[in-house]
């Protein structure tokens, strides 16, 4: 019986024991720390692998990404001071003095080019310059020249003209274009002249414009040219010169002939008349001006509109400039061009 206790405790042991077997190694260390100590191991081994066994691109996947900056943009370079020029200054407006300064010496320039400048029709008194201007509209002078002697031999006044038969006037004006209409204003004038004025031209402008087919310009050229009263010519030629030379900016006739009045004196109306149409038929032409042949080009705003080399532009005269006949068939004394033929003669 005294033996149970002992035996009892030995069995016990045994069970704890083997128990404890269970539990602990071989070499007294705990079964579960083994185990725990395999499995750290065995994830530090495969830890290890996996890091040493995946590709670098995958192991770069793993790490966190860091954000995405912007690329920084280059600085521009900072640009070169270029030192500031002022701005081109415009051409200052010429002044109404500067400009009435420089169309009067244009004026006087002209005298000395054509000393000699005079209306280019043929006349003999105020009846034959007062026909042959109605019918130069729309022709040249020279045309006319060359139409109204056979015309005036056969009707040398107002009253012959007033009773011609309208078929045989029209006959003989034909060369000079718009010849039905040209023969009902020359017969109708001569007629009022006959009726209203005592087959005289009158000599007063009011009088003048009354006449059938008689404008201001053909007025002035019978008042400047047969009667000595100063007048202002404004043709085709005058009106495109005087624009040109900037000395008007008007289009209407009558405009141009009020701006023109008050920058000449009256004393030089005609003459100036005739210089600036002597200069636009021979040098400023209305198409192509001879502008290197131009004796007024430093006076000219509009000078290189034409031709300005010098020996181009020499082949561009007219008239006694180019060598040539003249508008006239019976020229004044002192002009230097060679008379203009007959009509049906040569112009060489």
């Amino acid at each position: 019986m005294s033996n149970s206790p002992v035996r009892a405790q030995a069995k016990g042991a045994e069970r704890v024991s083997g128990e404890g077997n269970s539990a602990v190694g071989e070499h007294g260390v705990s079964k579960r720390a083994k185990a725990s100590n395999r499995t750290d191991v065995g994830s530090r081994a495969t830890s290890k692998e996996t890091s040493t066994a995946l590709p670098k691109t995958t192991s770069k996947a793993i790490k966190a990404k860091p954000a995405k900056v912007a690329p920084a943009k280059a600085a521009k370079p900072a640009p070169a001071k270029v030192a500031k020029l002022a701005p081109a200054k415009p051409a200052k407006p010429e002044s109404r003095l500067a400009m009435v300064r420089r169309a009067r010496k244009i004026n006087r320039e002209l005298a000395e080019v054509f000393p000699y400048a005079h209306p280019e029709l043929d006349f003999r008194n105020p009846f034959e310059l007062l026909v042959a201007t109605v019918l130069s509209a729309q022709t040249t002078d020279l045309r006319v020249n060359q139409t109204t002697p056979a015309l005036f031999a056969k009707y040398p006044t107002p009253e012959d003209l007033a009773a011609a038969v309208p078929e045989e006037v029209e006959e003989l004006i034909r060369p000079t274009g718009f010849f039905r209409a040209k023969t009902k204003s020359i017969m109708g004038l001569a007629a009022a002249l006959r009726d209203d004025f005592g087959g005289e031209v009158p000599g007063r402008l009011e009088d003048l414009v009354k006449l059938p087919g008689v404008g201001r310009k053909t007025a002035f050229v019978v008042l400047g040219n047969a009667y000595g009263v100063p007048g202002i010519t404004v043709d085709t030629h005058f009106m495109r010169l005087v624009r040109r030379w900037k000395w008007t900016e008007q289009e209407d006739p009558v405009k141009i002939e009020a701006e023109i009045a008050e920058i000449f004196p009256k004393s030089e109306w005609t003459m100036l008349s005739h210089r600036v149409i002597f200069h636009g038929r021979r040098i400023c032409h209305a198409r192509k001006p001879a502008c290197g042949a131009c004796p007024i080009t430093h006076l000219c705003p509009s000078y290189g509109e034409g031709e300005t080399d010098p020996e181009k532009a020499k082949k561009l005269l007219k008239y006694e400039m180019g060598g040539f006949p003249g508008q006239r068939l019976n020229p004044p004394p002192g002009y230097p061009g060679r008379p203009a033929p007959p009509l049906g003669a040569s112009d060489g």
